[in-house]
């Protein structure tokens, strides 16, 4: 079957001069034409990721094409303005496959309102909302290396699409031709029939506003004297954080000159992802020579934020996602009682594999704090569920572990935008009364106990990878540990429960040992690796870090 495909993308006319080359390159070699057509990417809730390439399992513009035509048909049952949003980031392509859904979208009478250059998640989810959108389309991978490409799909609401609908659009996709099954007009031709129209100053500004609004304490930045070091990793970061940032006041900003500009093949940082070192190493060696209080690195599609704190020694150091969220919340609840801007019975929201010391500095300030599955639409479930409920307002922090932080109900994703407003406003703010983030990192500590958090990964790559991580995830219930490391597992939750947690079902499974530590296993559900999720508690870092070795050490073998 997979033989028959590949013949038949070989013998048509296709469209992307890079697609006949590598056909024609792998003509004879069975395990690349498997490896390229024996399945399909899939759509689920999360849209569509691969790698660039030919073939129906590679990110290509027939890929797009018959995943855009799926969501047309979606779109056309929904009434509404029959309008999509639409933006993309820096990645290789990423232009190419927005304006090829745009032109399968207007070939198919669906309005479309796209950015007239890169823009990040945030903004896209604004749009979406903003012009009363029935879906909303972000070309990105988010921090994939290079080679990656994805397509990312959002409901009415600006969240990422509901598993309803993805199942709906899903089924559509596979019912459509991919070479010759999808209605397509050129991008030109949709601008010319007005169905395809840019998105206007006015939404990128009420964008802009909707995040200055959030100041905890509006003013500061002018007078705080912060020197800031930025990286917009090469990606959508660029434009959005430092109109911001000016807008607030901070000013010394110094852009890392190699990871400035638009570049999707990263050349730089071969994985641009804030939460690791290599791709803040640029930063932090231009942060040490400017003397700068902090550096701050965006993704590509700028919807996390990664930093590195200066510390009272002149060193230093990176500062972990669970840790910024717990200083976001602690900063933005101290600030707001302070102000008198706390609004009645306030929410914080936070992922279940995110830290319980979020739970501890809540509960000091009167905060609730919900747990919700990971992935940060579920955090855009609870807003909106306080939406329905006119009681918007209470909202008033979302992170997750993975570098992702929303203050605000304007958008429904994580937000680097103003993430990276935020962060500088804490700093500026600690920076002014003699202290710094580092300083108030450690009374926390000191307050509520020493916590650590980390998380492995281990990956499984190929054909045969997601079989082998469901495997590894059935044993792991079918024969659940007695305990980790020698400490008794004295509790098991397993999200696929939903009667137990409450929550919709999830493929994670929780593990209580006696000693207070917890354990978290879950699959990736963008990438074939499943990651184990460690937090200990120690009088000191290096008594939580021992602990977490040990229990690591012992759950190697189960992922082999």
């Amino acid at each position: 079957m997979y033989n028959d495909e590949y013949k038949r993308w070989l013998a048509a006319d296709l469209d992307d001069p890079d697609l006949k080359p590598e056909l024609l390159k792998i003509e004879g070699n069975d395990e690349e034409i498997k490896d390229r057509f024996a399945v399909a990417l899939a759509f689920g809730t999360a849209g569509l990721r691969g790698v660039l390439g030919a073939g129906t399992n590679r990110m290509n513009v027939y890929v797009v094409r018959q995943a855009t035509q799926g969501l047309a048909n979606w779109v056309k049952t929904q009434g509404g303005n029959q309008t999509v949003a639409i933006s993309y980031d820096s990645r290789i392509k990423s232009d190419v496959f927005a304006k090829t859904a745009a032109g399968v979208l207007a070939a198919n009478g669906i309005n479309v309102r796209i950015y007239d250059a890169l823009m990040p998640v945030p903004a896209l989810s604004f749009a979406t909302r903003y012009y009363k959108c029935n879906a909303g389309i972000m070309v990105t991978a988010s921090h994939n290396p290079a080679k990656y490409n994805g397509y990312k799909a959002y409901g009415p609401d600006g969240c990422q699409m509901t598993d309803d609908a993805a199942a709906i659009v899903y089924a559509e996709i596979q019912k459509t031709d991919i070479l010759n099954g999808v209605k397509y007009m050129s991008f030109a031709e949709g601008v010319e029939k007005g169905l395809i129209k840019f998105v206007g100053d006015d939404c990128k500004d009420a964008f802009y506003a909707a995040i200055e609004d959030r100041q905890v304490r509006p003013g500061l930045c002018k007078t705080a004297g912060l020197k800031l070091v930025y990286s917009p990793l090469n990606g959508s970061g660029l434009v959005p954080v430092t109109r911001v940032l000016n807008d607030i006041g901070i000013t010394d900003i110094t852009i890392v000159p190699e990871q400035e500009y638009p570049n999707g093949y990263f050349t730089t940082c071969s994985y641009p992802n804030p939460e690791i070192f290599e791709a803040l190493e640029l930063g932090l060696e231009l942060a040490k020579k400017e003397g700068a209080d902090l550096m701050l690195a965006t993704d590509p599609d700028a919807d996390r934020v990664g930093i590195a704190m200066k510390c009272p020694d002149g060193s230093y150091e990176l500062v972990s996602g669970n840790e910024v969220g717990v200083l976001l919340l602690d900063y933005i609840a101290a600030g707001r009682i302070e102000k008198g801007t706390m609004p009645k019975n306030p929410v914080a929201v936070k992922s279940i594999v995110s830290t319980p010391l979020a739970d501890a500095v809540a509960e000091h300030y009167g905060v609730e704090l919900r747990s919700v599955l990971t992935g940060f639409k579920w955090i855009g479930d609870q807003i909106a569920g306080l939406e329905a409920d006119g009681e918007v307002d209470r909202f008033i922090f979302g992170f997750e572990e993975s570098y992702g932080y929303l203050a605000g109900p304007y958008v429904r994703d994580k937000d680097a935008v103003i993430g990276s407003m935020l962060i500088c406003e804490m700093a500026a703010y600690y920076r002014s009364i003699g202290s710094s983030i580092k300083q108030r990192l450690e009374e926390i500590y000191a307050e509520y106990g020493r916590y650590l958090n980390k998380v492995d990964s281990f990956e499984f790559p190929g054909l045969s990878g997601m079989d082998t991580m469901a495997g590894i995830m059935t044993s792991l219930r079918e024969n659940p540990p007695k305990d980790i490391a020698g400490i008794a597992v004295t509790k098991v939750t397993d999200y696929k429960n939903t009667a137990e947690t409450g929550l919709p079902s999830s493929n994670v499974l929780i593990y209580g040992l006696e000693n207070g530590c917890t354990v978290v296993v879950r699959p990736s559900g963008t990438e074939p690796k499943i990651k184990t999720y460690f937090t200990t508690k120690g009088k000191d870092l290096a008594e939580a870090q021992a602990m977490k070795d040990k229990l690591a050490e012992a759950l190697k073998p189960i992922f082999k």
